[in-house]
């Protein structure tokens, strides 16, 4: 039993921060590249695109070890790449025609509407037959509606709490088809950033 509770709350964190990251790198990718380009034909905008491009890689090996930590799915590692020796131009043109840097944010920028989706589901199947489950200590103090229905007595707050605990049961395996769903996606942009 205590197992479960803790691959579930297992679950919830890594649902949690599928969102969060996937906000990060939708916001981080969207505002450096754009502020990138339009500050390209300034001084300051080649060397900007080009450290936000070697960020890709970093961020990858980050998305494989919480893939790891929270799935128990195992990814080889990318190899390191080598920055390219020569001036700073060099290397701008080095980061900026690798293909894989661009694979990698696509990538990542798409996990905003993954995490989006696990957000939603996250909630409905963790949190929402929590708050049934706890409607019998709630409902003499708040007003509490169910599908249209006052719950204004015991017998109603125990149909519910009943209910909240059968969700708890059968949402926790779709909350570790969906973690599995979300580890796999990581080894699909593995697979894609090694092609």
């Amino acid at each position: 039993m205590k197992r479960a509770i803790m691959r579930n709350v297992q679950n919830v964190i890594f649902l949690l921060f599928t969102f969060v990251s996937g906000v990060f790198y939708l916001c981080f990718y969207l505002v450096s590249i754009v502020l990138g380009l339009g500050l390209s034909f300034t001084v300051v905008g080649i060397p900007l695109l080009t450290n936000v491009l070697r960020t890709t890689q970093t961020f990858v090996q980050h998305e494989r070890i919480q893939t790891k930590i929270y799935t128990d799915i195992s990814i080889e590692p990318l190899a390191m790449r080598k920055r390219v020796e020569g001036n700073q131009w060099k290397q701008a043109k080095a980061e900026l025609t690798d293909g894989r840097n661009w694979i990698s944010i696509y990538w990542l920028m798409k996990k905003f509407v993954i995490g989006c989706i696990c957000l939603v589901v996250g909630v409905l199947i963790y949190i929402a037959p929590v708050c049934f489950a706890i409607v019998p200590l709630l409902y003499h103090f708040m007003e509490i509606n169910f599908l249209g229905s006052v719950v204004d007595s015991e017998l109603k707050a125990l149909q519910i709490m009943s209910l909240g605990f059968i969700l708890m049961i059968g949402c926790s395996k779709i909350g570790n088809g969906l973690v599995k769903l979300i580890g796999g996606y990581t080894r699909l942009m593995f697979k894609a950033i090694r092609r």
